[in-house]
């Protein structure tokens, strides 16, 4: 009896314990955060930033981040820190220095192998060095060592990434804090943040340089109240109403472009030793002249053994679907492919009511069977009997895309493409997304992944939404400069509700740009100058990108060395290279080991799970019944233990 209760005593005061820890994991951090290290593997706590200022730079759907953040290390003793910076699926960090005291560490692009024996030279010798990892697909750190008691620690980063525009409106997100994690049931999460409020919230400045390309109609800070002042055309300065404040919750920016009823086109450049580069950007209008053209859509769906039981069963309803949205002046085809390709007719059919049911019964008779051989696939739906036809030729790819010959089906789109676009659709919890992505964009098409059947009516009506009416079609865009290097090299057609964005680089810093293009049955062009300006605007780290993309479709013998040639010029962080931090400054011996110390954090807005003088939460957690009953059950042992001795 007297173990029981000890053991129970025990477990309850642990736990409860436990729960105040304030500690935090690399999945916990959704803002620039300096974590301290502690004793417990993969736990750290948020040091508290003193002050952060945020520049946005952005052009047409390019914005380049520079956050600058200020820590201090509120301990009596020195610190060992990890600085962590989650970013956007679409975000890469590409530059950063940390200055400590009198220390700066630069970071700098190196082959990731080279990086590495960097690293570990420095850190043999005693220097203060950093190796900055990825530590998930959003997240990455530095470690930063010895920070001293009360010094103070400043981390500039700079990113880039792409603006979000959807139902007719830009808009861009930047994290600023964290807010505390409960798992159900009232089981306390002991790695949620629940430490207590900083005595002042963490001051933030934000200012955003904005050149949208277009007229706008209206910017609006959707979380936070902005002053917009107008600089010239479409570019606009926004600043927040205050010039400080607390970093307690994200900031979100929208701004809604003035497009009218036609297409329109903006130009934007960025000049530097390395040459002159330009981002020509096409926008579809606002509303939309409804002049639908003929299409011959060809469907294609992948039935091989991968893709039993649900997978197999999504492509079908996402098919059927389709075959029902077409109109009696479309001709179809419908093929299925495991280790053979099937072609339900010779030839595309117009979409008559016989037809379509016909398509419907095949669709429905499909089964999972052997392997996937998509080469002949391929060939099939891209074998175009019509060349000369002024239909909108549209291929719809469905599939998990599990080949492993992506390589040979790659050249064979770039090849044979003709005037058809490529459009895959990912089906299945884990489809070949790399295949998928490059396949559509080699294709001039689109990706959309579908993992659960209950998307598939949303999904699919969105793409045939889009895909039965391009705005443009036969985009082309040209220039002056004989010698001017363009990605994507095919341009996709412009569809209602996306932009298409071209990058290109010029060996000389003027001329002109026609973009053009077929809208219904005419024909539409717009004409810009190019103008040399030598703002740093991502243009050449975007074009570099896409370079790069285009090295790994074509897969070279030599990708590896053309990548890492390519990041190193550009300073870019690939599977090939990495950003390895080196103190400029000698340190005389090398650095004490620090001793981890809890610190305080602002909580995101709206939270009270915590007051100043460090109190539990008082919901979602049953720590202070664990407490009392942990105490009261220690009280009974010794008393029993009393008794019995």
């Amino acid at each position: 009896m007297k173990r029981l209760i000890l053991a129970l005593a025990l477990l309850l005061t642990t736990a409860a314990a436990f729960a105040q820890n304030d500690l935090v994991k690399l999945d916990d951090v959704h803002s620039g955060t300096m974590l301290i290290q502690t004793t417990q593997p993969g736990l750290y706590i948020p040091a508290p930033a003193v002050d952060t200022d945020v520049k946005l730079h952005i052009r047409g759907l390019i914005v380049r981040g520079q956050v600058t953040q200020t820590f201090r290390n509120p301990a009596s003793t020195c610190a060992e820190a990890i600085y962590a910076f989650p970013l956007p699926e679409n975000a890469t960090v590409d530059r950063m220095r940390l200055t400590v005291g009198q220390r700066v560490i630069e970071g700098e692009i190196k082959e990731r192998g080279d990086a590495k024996k960097v690293y570990e030279q420095a850190k043999s010798e005693g220097k203060h060095a950093s190796l900055l990892e990825q530590e998930r697909p959003n997240i990455f750190t530095v470690n930063v060592a010895n920070i001293a008691a009360g010094e103070e620690v400043v981390v500039a980063i700079e990113y880039q990434q792409t603006i979000e525009y959807r139902d007719g409106a830009f808009s861009l997100r930047f994290p600023t804090t964290i807010a505390p994690r409960y798992v159900p049931n009232g089981v306390v999460d002991a790695i949620r943040i629940s430490p207590p409020v900083t005595p002042a919230p963490n001051p933030i400045h934000i200012t955003v340089d904005l050149d949208a390309g277009f007229a706008l109609r209206e910017i609006d800070g959707v979380t936070h109240k902005i002053d917009a002042t107008p600089q010239s055309g479409s570019h606009y300065v926004v600043r927040l109403e205050n010039a400080q404040v607390p970093a307690d919750r994200d900031f979100e920016l929208r701004w809604l472009p003035d497009l009218g009823s036609e297409p329109k086109s903006a130009v934007f450049t960025e000049s530097s030793k390395s040459g002159t580069y330009a981002l020509i950007m096409m926008m579809p209008p606002q509303t939309q002249r409804r002049e639908a053209l003929p299409k011959e859509s060809i469907f294609v769906i992948v039935n091989s053994g991968s893709m039993e039981g649900t997978s197999l069963n999504e492509a079908k309803t996402a098919l059927q679907l389709a075959l029902d949205r077409l109109s009696p002046r479309d001709r179809f085809n419908v093929m299925a492919f495991h280790d053979h390709t099937v072609v339900l007719w010779p030839d595309a059919k117009e979409a008559t009511k016989d037809a379509v049911g016909e398509a419907k019964s095949f669709v429905d008779a499909l089964k999972a069977e052997s392997g996937t051989e998509m080469l002949p696939a391929l060939e099939a739906a891209l074998n175009d009997t019509h060349a000369d036809s002024q239909e909108i030729r549209q291929v719809i790819f469905m599939t998990d895309g599990q080949v492993g010959n992506e390589s040979e089906l790659f050249q064979y789109i770039q090849s044979h493409l003709g005037r058809s676009r490529l459009f895959t659709v990912g089906i299945g919890n884990a489809p070949n997304s790399h295949f998928m992505r490059s396949a559509s964009r080699l294709g001039r098409g689109t990706f959309t992944y579908i993992g659960d059947i209950a998307q598939v009516q949303e999904k699919m009506t969105s793409l045939f939404e889009k895909l039965e009416s391009p705005v443009l079609s036969d985009v082309e865009i040209r220039f002056d400069d004989p010698a001017a290097e363009m990605w994507p090299r095919r341009i996709p057609d412009l569809y209602a509700g996306q932009p298409v964005i071209v990058a290109v680089k010029l060996s000389q810093p003027n001329g002109r740009v026609v973009a053009s293009g077929r809208l219904g049955t005419t024909e539409w062009s717009d004409t810009h100058s190019v103008a040399s300006n030598d703002e740093e605007s991502g243009i050449a780290k975007l074009w570099a990108r896409q370079q790069i993309e285009s090295i790994v479709d074509e897969a070279p013998s030599d990708m590896k060395q053309k990548v890492t040639d390519v990041a190193l010029q550009y300073h870019l962080v690939t599977e090939y290279t990495s950003l390895v931090a080196v103190d400029r400054t000698p340190a005389d011996a090398k650095g004490a080991v620090c001793e981890a110390r809890k610190v305080p954090v602002t909580l995101a807005a709206g939270w009270h799970g915590t007051t100043p003088d460090g109190s539990l939460p008082q919901t979602a957690t049953p720590a202070p019944l664990m407490l009392i009953a942990g105490a009261l059950l220690l009280g009974i042992a010794a008393l029993i233990a009393r008794m019995q001795s």
